[in-house]
């Protein structure tokens, strides 16, 4: 079967190795001159399947409206006169309900504990360094933090979830770091079976398995559109320096994030998607002793300190209302403080590498996975900020469905059939 990827990040790249590996021809089309450079590059790099949690949760309308006008905040809201921005955001209000909230955590969760065990079983198989580390902490700054936090404990209890409500003590027994930190945490939470490790590093040690398996990659190429006969995709067309190009295929699969929508919309395929913007900032360690060991969460600030080797990364902030790829410098200052906060001799702030990216969110925070209701036509998008905890399980579910199998887990509630029409 002729197959071909749209999109070289995380997803697109797992996508093609599963596909690959089920006897698949396979190719990936990406616009960048390579893998992962978009919002793959960049991200926290944490793996915490455990703590996977829609942006959509009770209590976060009214904490938006609590950092609407400070100046170090989680969230950056930009109201914009584009209808597409208020359609997400009302359907994001309406899944901000508790009962909503846990329905859709549990659909992350299994996604994302099913990506977990495809990515452990590949590592027994394909042993590679891309600085990983275990274990993530949570810091709680005060009671609100606390507070906010109890519905998504309650579906780690209820799940079984291996965790720890820890002290500030045992804070800084897990990361020793913490001892010259320049605040205190009231408390934290210590997910021990959860992980990190450098997405972009992995795409591309990924993107060479695949090669070596006989996957190809067509790089620095455009997408222009999609060859649709009879209800049924034939193949993607390409622009090139003579025109445009058509690549016939048996099944395309559409992993392009944000640009995803925009390429199905002429198809009469509507998917929710709205760019949230997240921001990072990688700065080279220059004092181990005084630097995490793995991840550390700010959950005040919704901001993640992640070690890479001889990196620290800080990742966080949600932007709603730009589409556009441009660094904003108070989130790039939320970064530093919170950096400073917690570990404020790890690195310089003057050697920070910034970047931003734009998360391809769902209101109700799933990714949407298998058919799009066009023939041939397969999705694996709106993975939001988690696509790294979720890459291997949906490359391997929607693989499994092009290739005529049925999938490991259960697809309730993670295809394009939970929005009806």
């Amino acid at each position: 079967m002729k197959t071909i990827v749209l999109g070289g990040g995380v997803i697109g790249v797992a996508t093609a190795f599963y596909l690959r590996a089920q006897g698949c021809e396979v190719t990936v089309i990406e616009r960048e001159p390579d893998v992962a450079l978009a919002t793959s590059f960049g991200n926290a790099g944490v793996i915490a399947p455990g703590y996977v949690t829609p942006w959509a949760a009770p209590g976060m309308p009214a904490k938006i409206l609590k950092y609407l006008f400070k100046p170090a905040s989680p969230l950056i809201f930009r109201p914009t006169f584009d209808p597409a921005q208020w359609r997400w955001i009302a359907r994001w209000l309406r899944e901000c309900d508790l009962e909503r909230f846990r329905v859709n955590k549990q659909r992350m969760q299994r996604i994302a504990y099913y990506s977990r065990s495809c990515l452990q079983e590949f590592r027994g198989r394909h042993p590679f360094e891309y600085g990983r580390s275990q274990g993530y902490l949570q810091l709680f700054r005060s009671e609100y933090d606390v507070e906010l936090a109890q519905p998504a404990l309650a579906v780690l209890r209820d799940a079984g979830i291996a965790y720890r409500e820890v002290s500030a003590a045992q804070c800084v027994e897990i990361e020793p770091g913490l001892r010259w930190a320049r605040e205190t945490p009231l408390s934290g939470l210590y997910l021990p079976d959860d992980e990190a490790g450098d997405c972009a590093r992995f795409t591309r040690e990924l993107r060479s398995i695949c090669e070596g398996n006989g996957v190809r990659f067509r790089l620095d190429t455009r997408v222009t559109g999609l060859d649709v006969q009879g209800g049924v995709v034939r193949g993607v067309r390409v622009g090139s320096e003579r025109g445009d190009e058509v690549l016939a295929a048996d099944a395309v699969v559409v992993a392009l994030g944000v640009d995803s929508a925009p390429l199905l919309a002429p198809l009469g395929v509507k998917v929710p998607l709205y760019p949230v913007k997240g921001y990072s900032a990688t700065l080279p360690v220059i004092d181990d002793e005084k630097s995490p060991r793995a991840a550390v969460m700010d959950e005040s600030l919704k901001t993640a300190i992640t070690r890479f080797g001889r990196n620290v990364r800080v990742a966080g902030t949600a932007e709603l209302g730009n589409r556009q790829s441009t660094l904003r410098e108070q989130a790039l200052q939320t970064l530093l403080k919170v950096l400073d906060d917690w570990f404020p001799h790890a690195a310089k702030p003057s050697s920070a590498h910034f970047w931003v990216g734009r998360r391809p969110m769902t209101p109700d925070g799933a990714p949407l996975l298998g058919p799009s209701g066009v023939g041939n036509l397969w999705l694996n998008v709106g993975h939001g900020s988690t696509g790294w905890a979720m890459a291997m399980g949906s490359g391997k579910v929607v693989a499994d469905l092009v290739t005529l199998r049925e999938p490991e887990i259960s697809l309730e509630g993670l295809t394009i059939a939970r929005y009806g029409k």
